[in-house]
């Protein structure tokens, strides 16, 4: 249904918008939104449902190791195997390595969790590529380009939709020639599966202060490459993970590795941002652990196919927000649903899917109940088990792994629970902190910098449109953050976007430029600014990268 109303632009400028009416507005196109869709579809076909992505085509934005845990799934689509997708190799071999510079050693056991047999390799933005046509033929409307910029509330509050992204803007805000207004999406339940810190999600946890009873949530960062190379170096379905070098003893990260098909390698680094070390780089670890001994020789000769980043939801269980609140819910990874020691949350994000359609379908689609349905699910139960394992790595490397192998074995048990600190505050400041002995390697492999990197993830933003990064104060770039932190925006965005410039004009002779243009949307620098005065909004629908089977 589709009629007009005013209502003020961006630019405070009263303007027509067209207003789409649905019983249910789904922000996300990934694994959490489109199982949703697609199950609410399957209990009550009448009900309407209505898709939106920010992304110019579906799976565009995704991006993940991923192995999957394949039970959630085959409840959703029983018959799922006879049309697989595209990429789906089955794991058939774990190695758990501890790399030091030159070697290292394979542990004799993999760690519980991390066995993967009977799970499948995937390419999670191909497969949610694969998942929205089966929403489209159950009666879904799903809608790539459309950037959701802001939420809809009535008078008392309550969520009544979302109001996507004006299209033609000009950088200063003025209308182009071909402006056009954003629709509003109006729904009785919007369902927010927006990812690792969602936009709206943030605004909305802030609004109704949903994480009240819970610790602040921490992330990571993933940086991925897919690599072509000889097939004869591939065994599809080996699976390896590291620990250790590059990274010092106090910095949490790791590495995958997935041996796919058709000589196709996928390979990855995650960096906790709750990292001290203020001149860490997780992109430059990444590259330094590419060229292990044990790595660089199926990787040298190859080609990259398609390469980026995004941020990671690690709280875990105490970290969980409300996911509940008058008109709307979260689900998937905008909750917080990763499983940490598994290194897999998509299994959690259809899950988590599945339980909301099945409460708002019974529920005359009212929110009210979703958050006590969801603590009680199987999918909080084994968030409970596993919770003192990621915050035990605080305390370095060896005592996480002592912490990790007792809360597996007493089965998160603990009569206590570690408490998660925010990101931000995590940073030492320079001169605060001892340098770590680095013991980098002169590397060889491609890409060279963060910006030929960017080149591998296919970003794109019109150059011509308001800057989605904002900066609140950018005179604390140039001093206090400088003389504390030494800018260390310009070391943990994975792709060049922040640089420290010099600038005659500018009162300290420097000055802070924002390149938008390379933003793979990770959302690191809104996470880990050590001021909290980083912001990352929508660009224009369709805009940012465009990834390959990541």
């Amino acid at each position: 249904m589709n009629e007009s109303e005013p209502n003020a632009s961006t630019n405070s400028q009263e303007v027509e918008r067209d207003v789409m009416e649905y019983d249910v507005v789904t922000v996300g196109a990934g694994p959490a939104g489109l199982a949703f869709a697609i199950r609410m579809k399957q209990l009550d076909p009448g009900i309407s449902v209505c898709v939106i992505e920010k992304s110019s085509t579906i799976g565009a934005h995704i991006l993940s190791g991923a192995v999957i845990e394949t039970g959630p799934l085959d409840a959703l689509l029983p018959g799922w195997r006879d049309n697989p997708p595209p990429i789906c190799v089955p794991a058939t071999e774990d190695e758990f390595w501890y790399f030091s510079k030159t070697g290292g050693w394979k542990f004799p056991f993999v760690p519980p969790g991390m066995d993967n047999r009977g799970n499948v390799i995937v390419s999670l933005g191909a497969m949610c590529a694969w998942l929205a046509p089966q929403a489209e033929a159950l009666g879904v409307e799903i809608y790539p380009g459309f950037a959701a910029a802001e939420t809809l509330h009535a008078d008392d509050g309550r969520v009544l939709g979302v109001r996507i992204g004006d299209m033609g803007v000009a950088k200063d805000g003025s209308p182009k020639p071909g402006y056009t207004a954003g629709i509003d999406i109006k729904a009785k339940v919007t369902v927010l599966a927006e990812g690792a810190r969602g936009h709206l999600t943030k605004q909305l946890v802030k609004r109704f202060d949903l994480d009240a009873d819970s610790d602040p949530q921490a992330y990571s960062i993933g940086i991925k490459e897919l690599w072509q190379v000889p097939e004869e170096r591939v065994s599809p379905g080996r699976i390896l993970h590291s620990v250790g070098w590059p990274a010092d003893s106090d910095t949490y990260a790791g590495s995958f590795l997935y041996h796919l098909d058709k000589g196709r390698i996928a390979l990855g680094y995650v960096s906790g941002l709750d990292y001290a070390d203020p001149e860490y780089r997780p992109w430059e670890a990444f590259q330094q652990w590419k060229n292990h001994p044990r790595i660089a020789p199926l990787l040298e000769g190859g080609t990259i196919l398609s390469a980026g980043a995004r941020a990671i939801a690690t709280g875990g269980w105490q970290s969980l927000p409300r996911v509940e609140m008058p008109g709307a819910l979260l689900v998937g990874d905008t909750a917080g649903l990763l499983n940490v020691p598994k290194i897999k949350g998509t299994h959690q994000a259809i899950r988590s899917g599945m339980l909301a359609a099945e409460h708002l379908a019974g529920g005359s689609l009212e929110a009210a109940g979703f958050d006590a349905k969801l603590r009680a699910s199987d999918a909080m139960a084994e968030l409970r088990k596993v919770r003192n394992i990621k915050p035990g790595f605080k305390k370095g490397l060896w005592f996480g792994l002592a912490n990790a192998a007792w809360e597996t074995l007493s089965a998160g048990r603990s009569p206590w629970t570690l408490q998660v600190k925010p990101d931000w505050c995590s940073l030492d400041k320079l001169g605060e902190h001892e340098a770590p002995r680095r013991d980098y390697v002169s590397r060889d492999l491609p890409p060279r910098d963060r910006l030929a990197g960017v080149y591998y993830a296919a970003t794109e933003h019109d150059e011509d449109q308001p800057v989605h990064l904002i900066v609140h104060d950018t005179g604390v770039c140039i001093s206090r953050c400088a003389e504390e932190y030494g800018n260390p925006c310009t070391r943990f965005c994975p792709a060049g976007v922040y640089e420290i410039v010099e600038d005659g004009a500018a009162g300290a002779g420097k000055r802070l430029q924002i390149n938008a243009a390379n933003c793979v949307h990770c959302k690191t620098c809104d996470i880990k600014d050590p001021y909290e005065i980083i912001t990352w909004v929508t660009p224009e629908g369709g805009a940012g990268p465009n990834y390959q089977n990541l």
